[in-house]
């Protein structure tokens, strides 16, 4: 089997050096010899370590070259990528590739072409690295009902707020810690705004519940107003919190079912698989009816670790061009409607700053019952000539429990509403 590779940067290297050194390995797993056919790089000048007659330029020539059987893509991005990747499905190739961001909002595009020429697509390195995560839901999954899939999804999220919350410290400095130590791009946005958790989360849902979803179908909250004070509080709650990816199946109240695809910053309890996920580790936890919970948990990111998530689609391919068969197509059946954030249940941790007299937790209480939002726990303490008041609702509409909070922050009686935060997990 012939490889055309796309990139080769920190993944693309890795993939290469272990095609070449593991070649026997690979050949007798795969029942076929897995060979490079070309590299396609943007200066070939700067790869000196790699054979000068593997190298090209022309990105769109190797692709459709008649020499090749299989192209890996590790360029990430959108364009020119989609077009390489269609000419290349539509040329009979099949497609390995490990771009989220694509196949967020382009799947629908390659899954067309691959059925139309009979080629795989495998993409398993897109969501969480090392971690065998999108095989299980699409194929050892496949004869269940998912319900849920919750999860750490991006390494760099999870350092910033794994070191805030052992150390103390606030964002800003820890954002510089992860970027000295090489945890944060130089540019981090992606990231701590959670668009890379956003894509995973589309491609996650996608699969999970069988309807295409898209990372503009994702509700999106990023970190940077995660606070030193708000890992305090999640603390005196036996809480941490994490910026997690959660993808449900919602059925509303007359039976009508949806997707809802979120990604934001929430408190869970430290009793949960979840919360002891320290580091740039990813973690993923999966609910279905008959398999009940399960618990996916790995490194997410990285040259070799990613390497080898594509080296699996490399011989899973490999296999079926051998056995003359196909991988698993796009499955969506179900064509789900996605739900919008403000109709999704959630709950919220609210911390307020109030004054310190008589009937202010009455007035509170009354905002949350004038909007249908049901208190789950209050705790209130004394600082000064002002009063803490922390209150822990139950599940609402999202948007209602927004509004709540728009309007007790219009109360006299409240100075400052502190931080809201969405909380998962048990009452507390």
């Amino acid at each position: 089997m012939r490889v055309a590779l796309l990139g080769c940067g920190t993944v693309g290297g890795e993939v290469a050096r272990l095609l070449t050194e593991q070649a026997d390995e690979l050949a007798a797993r795969a029942g076929t010899a897995v060979e490079l056919a070309g590299i396609a790089v943007r200066r070939p000048d700067k790869h000196p370590e790699l054979p000068p007659e593997l190298l090209t330029a022309d990105a769109e020539k190797l692709v459709t070259s008649d020499d090749v059987d299989v192209v890996v893509e590790l360029v990430g991005g959108i364009e020119p990528v989609r077009g390489w990747l269609v000419a290349a499905l539509k040329a009979g190739k099949s497609v390995v590739t490990a771009n989220k961001a694509l196949l967020a909002e382009h799947s629908a595009d390659l899954f067309e072409a691959a059925d139309a020429a009979g080629a795989d697509l495998y993409f398993e390195a897109a969501v969480a690295g090392a971690i065998p995560l999108l095989r299980p839901l699409r194929e050892s999954l496949a004869g269940d009902r998912i319900t849920r899939v919750m999860g750490i999804v991006n390494g760099t999220t999870n350092y910033i707020l794994s070191a805030m919350d052992s150390t103390g410290a606030g964002y800003a400095e820890t954002l510089d810690e992860a970027s000295r130590l090489g945890y944060a791009e130089a540019d981090p946005t992606a990231d701590v705004d959670g668009y890379d958790a956003a894509s995973k989360a589309a491609i996650l849902a996608s699969l999970a519940f069988h309807t295409r979803v898209t990372a503009s179908d994702v509700h999106r909250e990023g970190i940077a107003d995660v606070t030193a004070s708000d890992l305090a509080a999640a603390r005196g709650l036996g809480r941490t919190v994490k910026l997690l990816a959660i993808c449900e199946r919602v059925t509303d109240d007359d039976g009508v079912e949806s997707v809802s695809a979120r990604v934001h910053p929430v408190m869970i309890p430290r009793s949960h698989q979840l919360a002891g996920v320290g580091g740039a580790f990813n973690a993923v936890y999966v609910e279905a009816d008959a398999a009940g919970e399960l618990m996916f948990y790995g490194q997410g990111a990285g040259g070799a670790p990613t390497a080898s998530a594509v080296l699996g689609d490399l011989v899973a391919v490999a296999r079926n061009l051998v056995a003359g068969g196909r991988g698993p197509r796009e499955s969506a059946h179900a064509a789900l409607p996605v739900r919008p954030m403000g109709q999704t249940p959630t709950r919220y941790h609210v911390s307020l700053s109030v004054a310190d007299r008589a009937g202010v937790l009455a007035q509170v209480a009354q905002a949350f019952a004038g909007h249908g939002v049901s208190i789950a726990a209050v705790r209130q303490s004394d600082v000064g000539d002002r009063a803490s008041l922390v209150v822990v609702t139950h599940q609402a509409p999202d948007a209602a429990l927004q509004s709540t909070v728009d309007e007790i922050a219009k109360l006299d009686v409240v100075h400052e509403v502190v931080s809201v935060m969405r909380v998962e997990g048990e009452d507390q």
